[in-house]
């Protein structure tokens, strides 16, 4: 009710600044008490971890984690926050973010801007949040790609002993080249030596932190078969699917509809859920699922457990509906 009455302000805002004003409120709010969503308990145990619910917030909307305490009021049965990378960045040049409202969708070519690792740890350890926190990691912009996998690892090794799981960004369109790290040798190199080290971190931590892969959804059958059978060769212990994606569908002859970017929100949803059924029936529960992308109903939550997923995450929904949608979908999963 309350998102209702804000958003046409929010809606009147730059989408950059209604981002950082809704956080900020956010926190005011959870601060002096004003705000919690009731979720009623729906625990699910997913990659050897106790969820209380199936529904957590995707990356990106907290990217440096400053914001957890005021996000887990929410009701969220996991947040992941970043995506971060080893050194601070400023992102792509503003402006960057499109609100496309006829589709209930949104466009982004933030580019990880980020304030580093560093402060994102620091940014954890103040947060008072015991749930399930996921952490997700890229590489810098500067960084060659051919060099992506030192980044990678940089992050895995300040982040280990703070995240519940770890989640491997690959398929961002807005870093140049970054997708290309999801195949051939390039996708084995970098999986292999994340694997190994997140062995050598359990041993040392004595605690074992999950590995999650993040695709897009702009991906062929082949592509979907080879990404497969990497996550098992490596054992890697849950894949996001998916991404933003860089087609038009639904969008075309709309404005802002052309903006160079990700597409977010409804329009990707059956795209999403296509590909996130394809590693399913490959993956035959050998490996979780989570399903992200265009969920902006209970019903479409559903959608996504029926296709394959363990847990959903959503982002570019709540803009639209609110954080009633946690809720909503909450309530309609199994």
């Amino acid at each position: 009710m309350m998102y209702s009455l804000a958003r046409p302000l929010l809606f009147s805002l730059a989408p950059e600044r209604a981002h950082e004003l809704t956080l900020s409120l956010l926190k005011t709010a959870h601060k002096v008490g004003a705000m919690r969503q009731k979720i009623a308990p729906k625990p699910v145990t997913c990659m050897g971890i106790e969820f209380p619910n199936p529904v957590g917030l995707a990356a990106g909307l907290d990217k440096n984690g400053a914001y957890i305490d005021a996000l887990a009021a929410l009701g969220f049965g996991f947040i992941e926050i970043g995506t971060i990378t080893p050194k601070p960045q400023a992102g792509n040049p503003q402006p960057r973010l499109f609100r496309i409202p006829q589709a209930k969708a949104i466009i982004n070519r933030m580019g990880f801007n980020n304030d580093g690792v560093d402060q994102l740890v620091e940014n954890v350890k103040a947060a008072k949040f015991k749930g399930v926190l996921g952490i997700n990691i890229g590489k810098n912009a500067t960084t060659p790609v051919e060099d992506a996998t030192s980044d990678y690892v940089i992050c895995l090794e300040k982040v280990y002993a703070y995240a519940s799981y770890i989640t491997v960004n690959i398929s961002s369109p807005n870093t140049k080249n970054l997708r290309s790290l999801q195949s051939g040798h390039a996708l084995t190199e970098l999986l292999e030596t994340l694997k190994n080290r997140q062995l050598e971190l359990a041993e040392e931590h004595q605690h074992y932190v999950p590995l999650v892969l993040k695709v897009a959804p702009d991906l062929e059958v082949t592509d979907i078969q080879f990404i497969a059978s990497q996550l098992l060769e490596f054992k890697i212990d849950g894949l996001i699917v998916t991404n933003t994606t860089l087609s038009r569908d639904g969008v075309e002859g709309l404005p802002f509809g052309d903006e160079a970017g990700g597409l977010s929100g409804a329009p990707v949803f059956e795209k999403s859920t296509a590909c996130l059924a394809a590693f399913s029936k490959i993956l035959k529960d050998q490996i979780p699922l989570i399903g992200v992308g265009g969920i902006l109903s209970g019903e479409q939550a559903v959608a996504k457990q029926q296709a394959g997923a363990s847990l959903v995450q959503i982002y570019s929904g709540m803009i639209y509906t609110g954080p009633v949608l946690i809720k909503d979908c909450v309530d309609a999963m199994t």
